[in-house]
Order: C-alpha cells, then structure tokens, then sequence
C-alpha cells in the first residue's frame, strides 16, 4: 500500500483539490446568470459546456464509468446510458419545474462517485459476497440523479417561459459537449496509463479516491445541508461559517507566533 500512495500520491492531491473546491461551490456565478439571462440559445450552450466541464461530481462518476472499458463500443454503450438518464431528467424537471434541495442531490450525487468506484473495485463480491447490480441500468439509474441536480442548477436561473423547451435543450447540448470534450482528456490519459506498468497501482488508488472524493462531498453537502435546516445552531450563515474557521485559525497562528517569541526573549 505504501508503494502505491508513493507513486500515485500526486493524484490524490489532484482529488483534494478538485472536492474542496466543488464542496463550496453550489449554482452558477453572477455573472453566469447575467450572461444567460441576456442571451440567447447560444448562452445557454455555452453555460452548460462550461457548468459540466467545472462540475467535479459529474466529471468523477464518468471518470470511473471508463476506468476499466477499452472497447469503443462499451465506451459508446456505457456513456450513452448515463447521457441518456441525466438528459431526461434535466429537460423533463425544468421543464416542469420540479425542484430539489441543491445540497441533498449533491450529496446523492457524491454517493454515486463511490458507487462506481466499489464496482471498479469488485467490491460486491469482496466484501460483500454478492453479485453487483447490473451497471448498464444502474448508470442509467444514477444519470436520472445527476440530471435532477443539473436542473436543480439551471432553475437558479429565472427562465423565460416563452422560450423554455428551446432553453433548456441548449443548456443539455451545452453539458454534452463539455462531457464529449472531458472524456477525450480523460480517454487520453487513461490510454497512456494503460501502456504502463504503473496501470494497476495507479487503477487501485485512483478507485479508492474516487471513494475518498465521494465521501468527502457527501459529508460537506450534508453540512451545507444543516446549514439551511438548522440556521439556529450556527447562528450564522454557511459562507460566515467558513470566514469564521479562517479567522480562528489566523488567530490560532498568531498565538503560536507571539508564544514563541515570548520564549524566545525568555
């Protein structure tokens, strides 16, 4: 194990990175919205391309989608399985206008990640002594999930409702191509990867991180979760909650920094 994290530990600060950053981050910037709310058919492809390419959970579940397929047609077969599942519920909830709390399908969401990771690590029949579910349905399953939370974003926006149908097709050919864009990165690293002796070690601690990933999304989700359920035990919001811990640990340093001196002149 030690020789694993040894030659793949650059990945897991890759992972680190990517989930605190996605941790904090729910809906789309300002100026997002500006530019949507302003433009036409091509903002709303623009800002679905550029939502997917930014969206970490989505990028980490189609990330271990692939890890292991190395046909192109089990790629095609695989991929449009969760197109397919997360472009009926993004067109069909906005459309309708069904919502869900952004925090808990993240947290679904994140769940997911792990999911494919345990399958990508035979983890059924390991440790649980069970023949695992069939994957082409559950990718389809967990597509339906992540285009519940691609809607839950997009109806951040005020839409216009003359327009709606249009809108929201543009939005989804936006996050299709993002995701074709993402995979053939994806698809290129992990070609090089397999033509190397370090693909197994590399493959084992990539599924445990994206288990680690999802784990960690989870628990910052359902933080933010309790934030707006239980606004009385913080007493303050989710974004003075993080400035807080911040600023406790700026006054911890400079306690540090005063006690050594203080030794110091002693």
């Amino acid at each position: 194990m030690l020789f694993l994290f040894k030659k793949s530990r650059w990945l897991l600060a890759v992972l680190v990175m990517l989930v605190v950053g996605q941790a904090f981050g729910h809906g789309m910037s300002e100026a997002e919205k500006q530019t949507i709310i302003d433009g036409g058919n091509l903002s709303y492809l623009w800002i679905g391309a550029t939502h997917m390419l930014s969206g970490y959970d989505h990028l980490l579940f189609i990330f271990g989608i692939i890890f292991f397929l190395t046909k192109f047609k089990d790629i095609i077969k695989y991929i449009t399985a969760f197109t397919l599942g997360h472009s009926v519920t993004l067109i069909y909830a906005t459309f309708n206008g069904i919502q869900v709390n952004y925090f808990l399908i993240d947290a679904i969401i994140a769940l997911s990640i792990c999911y494919i990771a345990f399958a990508n690590l035979d983890g059924f029949k390991k440790y649980l002594g069970i023949k695992p579910p069939n994957l082409l349905l559950m990718i389809i399953g967990l597509g339906l999930i992540h285009g519940l939370g691609l809607s839950t974003r997009l109806q951040q926006l005020p839409l216009n409702q003359d327009t709606l149908l249009m809108n929201i097709i543009s939005f989804n050919i936006g996050i299709e191509l993002g995701q074709v864009i993402a995979l053939t990165i994806m698809l290129l690293v992990m070609a090089l990867f397999r033509r190397s002796t370090l693909f197994e070690p590399f493959s084992l601690i990539s599924n445990y991180g994206l288990i680690f990933a999802g784990l960690f999304l989870f628990i910052m989700q359902m933080h933010g979760y309790s934030h707006i359920t239980n606004p009385d035990e913080f007493g303050f919001s989710s974004d003075n909650h993080i400035h807080e811990h911040i600023k406790m640990d700026e006054e911890r340093a400079a306690q540090v920094i005063k006690n050594s001196q203080h030794d110091s002149i002693e």
